[in-house]
């Protein structure tokens, strides 16, 4: 029923509404408390500045696909041909969400303030080295067997962040 804006106030907190949606939903359509429990740490893995080594995971293989699922969900979205377009509609999504959580609401829970697009697309290398990297390693570095579904052993995901990365970098 809220039609007031995109939707993208809600950035900083669609994790935990994704997890709330799940919690309710998933009992209904017969799964049970771990299952639920399961798609949780899932849907956490995605959480930007969620702590991975507080999660705990019920089996090896709910790790592994929780891990997948937060390595998907950055790489897909840096990886795109069109990532570069899309910043400057991130940066609007942004501001929405500082507007409708209020900014000094986003610092305290650890976010980055962007004060422009440009300020955004500036720092977006420096993402990528120091918290995406990071928390691929966190993730048990699954990235790395993506190269095994193409033939010819490359990461064509990895190899179309870099691209994506040094065309800012020339910006």
């Amino acid at each position: 029923g809220d039609e007031k804006g995109s939707g993208a106030k809600y950035t900083f907190v669609h994790v935990n509404r994704g997890v709330d949606f799940a919690k309710k939903y998933l009992p209904t359509k017969g799964y049970d408390k771990n299952s639920v429990s399961s798609v949780r740490d899932m849907i956490f893995c995605t959480l930007s500045h969620a702590k991975i080594s507080n999660i705990k995971f019920s089996s090896e293989e709910e790790k592994i696909a929780a891990f997948s699922l937060g390595t998907a969900d950055l790489l897909s979205q840096m990886a795109m041909h069109d990532y570069l377009k899309k910043l400057p509609i991130l940066f609007d999504e942004f501001k929405e969400a500082y507007k409708y959580e209020g900014i000094e609401k986003v610092k305290q829970k650890g976010h980055i303030v962007f004060n422009s697009v440009d300020e955004l697309i500036k720092n977006t290398p420096n993402y990528y080295e120091s918290y995406v990297k990071n928390r691929f390693k966190e993730m048990g570095s699954v990235y790395q067997f993506i190269k095994f579904h193409f033939g010819d052993k490359k990461n064509y995901y990895i190899e179309l962040i870099e691209k994506n990365l040094e065309r800012i970098k020339l910006l």
